[in-house]
C-alpha cells in the first residue's frame, strides 16, 4: 500500500480562531449588526495573544464578514452579493497595476456580459423598471456638463438594466466591473465632449427596452460600449 506523503502542516493560531469565529458568524450565531466579543474576551475564551486574535478579525474583514471601527467592537456585517463581490476591488486594481491588457479583457467582459442583460431587460423589464431607467436618462439630460453626476447616472443606468434580471448577482457584477474600470477613465474634458452622445445612445437603448426589441436592444447596447470603450485607458506612465 502507498502512503500519502505530504507533510502535516502546522496551522496559524490565527487561522484556528478566524475558522470558529466564521462558523458562528455562518451558522447565525452571530447576527448580522452584532458584535463580537471584545478582544480581550476573544483572548481568554481561546487562549490566544492580542497579536493573534488582531490577525483573525483582520481577515475576517478582508473577507466581509464584519467591520471593524477603531475603538469599538467589530460587528458582523450583512453578507450580500455587492459586498462579496467588491471583496475583489483591490485585487483587480492590483491585476490592472501588474498586466495593463488587463482592461482590455474586462471591457471584453462587460460587452459579453452587458449585451446579455440588455436582452433580458427588453423581455422582463415592468413598468417600475422603464420609469427608473427612464428617471436615469432624464437625470443625464437636466446634468450635461456635470461630469460627476452625469457619470454616476450613466453607472445607475447600466446597473439597473442587469437589476432587471431579478439576479442580485448580475446587478452587482454590473456595479463592481462599471467601479473597476472608473479608475481608468480619460481626462473628464473627453468625457464631457461625449456626454450629449452618450446621452443619445441611452435613449436609444431605453426606446428598445420599452419596444421589448431585444434584438435591437442588442445591438444599440453593442455600439455604444464599443464606443465608449475609448474612454477608458491605461495612463501612459503605468
Amino acid at each position: 500500500m502507498q502512503l500519502d506523503t505530504l507533510p502535516i502542516v502546522r496551522r496559524k493560531l490565527s487561522d484556528e480562531v478566524t475558522d470558529r469565529l466564521k462558523a458562528m458568524i455562518t451558522s447565525g450565531q452571530l447576527r448580522p449588526g452584532e458584535p463580537l466579543p471584545s478582544e480581550r474576551e476573544l483572548m481568554e475564551r481561546y487562549q490566544v495573544g492580542r497579536p493573534t486574535i488582531r490577525e483573525a478579525l483582520q481577515t475576517l474583514s478582508s473577507l466581509g464578514l464584519i467591520v471593524t471601527v477603531r475603538g469599538e467592537r467589530s460587528r458582523v456585517c450583512q453578507v450580500t452579493a455587492q459586498s462579496i463581490i467588491r471583496q475583489m476591488d483591490n485585487t483587480v486594481h492590483l491585476l490592472f497595476a501588474a498586466s495593463p491588457a488587463s482592461l482590455d479583457h474586462l471591457k471584453e467582459a462587460r460587452l459579453f456580459f452587458e449585451r446579455g442583460m440588455v436582452r433580458e431587460a427588453a423581455l422582463r423589464a415592468t413598468d417600475a423598471h422603464l420609469d427608473r431607467l427612464r428617471a436615469v436618462v432624464a437625470r443625464q439630460r437636466t446634468h450635461l456638463g456635470d461630469t460627476d453626476v452625469f457619470i454616476s447616472a450613466d453607472t445607475e443606468f447600466h446597473t439597473a438594466i442587469a437589476a432587471i434580471s431579478g439576479n442580485p448577482i448580475f446587478e452587482s457584477v454590473s456595479g463592481a466591473m462599471l467601479g473597476w474600470l472608473k479608475a481608468y477613465h480619460t481626462d473628464l474634458l473627453v468625457w464631457v465632449s461625449q456626454e450629449a452622445r452618450t446621452l443619445d445612445e441611452h435613449e436609444a437603448i431605453l426606446h428598445h427596452i420599452e419596444r421589448r426589441d431585444a434584438d435591437a436592444a442588442e445591438k444599440a447596447m453593442i455600439g455604444h460600449l464599443t464606443r465608449t470603450a475609448a474612454l477608458y485607458a491605461v495612463p501612459a506612465s503605468a
